[in-house]
C-alpha cells in the first residue's frame, strides 16, 4: 500500500499527518488544456481532471518535494494554504502513490500495429482514399441505379437468408469500422481494447482508447473518425464492385446485388452514428470539439435532478461534481438527450414495430398454414423467428450483465470508448 497519511488525536478528534519524506509515484501524464490539466497513469488507463493549481501542486510533489514544502511553496504562488493531508489522501485514492520498497514496474511492451497505423493514415494514403471516393462519385452519377436504395436489400424473397446474410456480411465490416478506431489510436501509441456491448436493443462492438483523453486535442479527431471514414470507403468500394459487374440490361448478379445490399446498410450505419445521444462517434466528436469531460453524464444526473424538482423530491445530484464546461452544455445538451429518444421512440412506434408487426405476422402465418405453403417457405420463417428472437435475447443478457457491473464496479474516470 503506498505511504498514505497516518492519523493522529486531536483534542478528541482524528486529524491525519503526513509523511516528512518525498512521496513515490507511479509514471503519470500531464497534459494542459485550458484552465485543466488531465493527469493520469498510462500503465492502467486511468485519468482525472485536475484544476491547474492542484496539477502544480501535484508537479512539486512528483518532482521530489516534501508534502511541507509543497505546501508552502503553494502558499508562496497562489497566496492561499491547502490541505495537504486531504490532497496526498486523495492522490491515494487515485492509485497515483506507489509504496516506496514497491519495485519499479516492467517497461510496457511497444503498442503493435503502430507502424501500420502510421502506414494506413499518412498523406499517401490520404490519397488513395480520395481517389476511391472520387471514383465512387462518377460511377454513380454514370449509372444512378448504383445510389443506395432500400430496394438493394431484397435480393431474394427468403428473409432468413437475408438476415444471415446481412449479419455474417455485415459484421467484419463493424469490426472493420472498430479496428480503424484501434489502428489511428495505435498510430499514437494508444492501447486499444474490443468488447462487445449493446445501443438499446441493437448488439454493437465497442473499441476503447486507453490514453485518448491525455492526448492533444488535435490529434484526437482522427482517432474519433476514423469508423466514419472507413465506413465511407466501404461504401465506396461496395459501389465500385457492383458497377464492375453490371449487366448490358443494367440489372446486376448475385455478387453486385449483394454489395449493392451491403453497401446500403453501411449507409444505414453511417445514419446511425448521427444518434449522438447513443454515445456514437458523432457523440464523442461534440464532446471533443466543445471540451466537455463527462457530458452524457452531467445531462443525465441533470435530467434525473429536473425530474425530481417536478415531483416534489430533492435533487438526487450535485451540479457542483461535474465539470464547469459539462455543467454548461448539459443544460441544452440534456433537452437534445430527450428530443432525441423521442424521435428514435417515434420512428420505432411509426416506422419499424408496424414493419416488424408485418413480417411477424406472415411468418407466423406460415407456420401455422395447414400445407399452404411449401417446406422452405416454412423453414425460412422458423429461421427468421429464430434468429430476431435470438438477437433480443443476446441484448437483454448483456443489459443485464450492465447491470451487474455498474452495481459492482467502483466509478472511474478512465478511457474513451467509440
Amino acid at each position: 500500500m503506498p505511504d498514505l497519511p497516518a492519523e493522529v488525536e486531536s483534542g478528541g478528534r482524528r486529524e491525519p499527518t503526513v509523511p516528512e519524506q518525498p512521496l513515490t509515484f507511479h509514471q503519470l501524464t500531464f497534459l494542459a488544456e485550458g484552465d485543466d490539466v488531465t493527469v493520469g497513469r498510462p500503465d492502467e488507463g486511468s485519468y482525472v481532471v485536475l484544476p491547474a493549481d492542484g496539477a502544480a501542486l501535484l508537479r512539486q510533489l512528483v518532482d521530489g518535494r516534501t508534502c511541507a514544502q509543497a505546501a508552502q511553496w503553494f502558499l508562496e504562488t497562489y497566496g492561499e494554504s491547502v490541505d495537504i493531508a486531504d490532497f496526498v489522501t486523495d492522490l491515494g485514492e487515485l492509485g497515483f502513490l506507489r509504496d516506496p520498497g514497491e519495485p519499479d514496474p516492467p517497461q510496457p511492451a511497444p503498442v503493435r500495429w503502430n507502424r501500420v497505423g502510421r502506414a494506413v493514415f499518412s498523406p499517401v494514403g490520404a490519397l488513395a482514399y480520395l481517389a476511391l471516393i472520387g471514383g465512387w462519385l462518377a460511377a454513380m452519377i454514370r449509372t444512378p441505379a448504383l445510389v443506395p436504395s432500400y430496394h438493394h436489400l431484397f435480393f431474394t424473397h427468403y428473409m432468413s437468408v437475408l438476415m444471415v446474410s446481412m449479419f455474417l456480411a455485415q459484421m467484419p465490416l463493424v469490426l472493420l469500422h472498430e479496428a480503424a478506431h484501434a489502428l489511428a489510436g495505435r498510430r499514437l501509441g494508444l492501447r486499444s481494447r474490443l468488447s462487445v456491448g449493446r445501443r438499446l436493443h441493437y448488439l454493437v462492438f465497442l473499441t476503447t482508447l486507453d490514453g485518448l483523453v491525455a492526448v492533444p486535442r488535435r490529434k484526437r479527431f482522427l482517432p474519433i473518425l476514423a469508423g466514419i471514414l472507413t465506413d465511407i470507403a466501404v461504401l465506396a468500394g461496395l459501389t465500385l464492385v457492383a458497377s464492375f459487374t453490371e449487366r448490358a440490361d443494367g440489372s446486376f448478379p448475385l455478387v453486385g446485388a449483394v454489395a449493392l445490399a451491403m453497401a446500403y446498410l453501411t449507409v444505414l450505419r453511417l445514419l446511425w452514428q448521427c444518434w449522438f445521444f447513443l454515445q456514437t462517434d458523432v457523440y464523442f466528436l461534440v464532446v471533443t470539439v466543445l471540451g466537455c469531460v463527462d457530458l452524457q453524464t452531467a445531462a443525465k444526473q441533470l435530467l434525473a435532478n429536473r425530474w425530481c424538482a417536478l415531483l416534489g423530491r430533492p435533487a438526487p445530484h450535485d451540479p457542483e461534481s461535474w465539470h464547469p464546461r459539462d455543467r454548461s452544455v448539459a443544460r441544452w445538451y440534456s433537452l437534445l438527450i430527450v428530443a432525441g429518444y423521442a424521435f428514435l421512440l417515434a420512428t420505432l412506434a411509426f416506422g419499424l414495430l408496424p414493419t416488424a408487426v408485418k413480417v411477424f405476422a406472415t411468418v407466423l402465418a406460415r407456420l401455422s398454414g395447414n400445407g399452404a405453403h411449401s417446406a422452405a417457405g416454412i423453414t425460412d420463417s422458423a429461421l427468421f423467428l429464430l434468429l430476431s428472437v435470438g438477437e433480443i435475447a443476446v441484448a437483454g443478457g448483456l443489459y443485464l450483465r450492465e447491470r451487474r457491473t455498474r452495481r459492482s464496479a467502483p466509478a472511474v474516470a478512465a478511457s474513451s470508448p467509440l
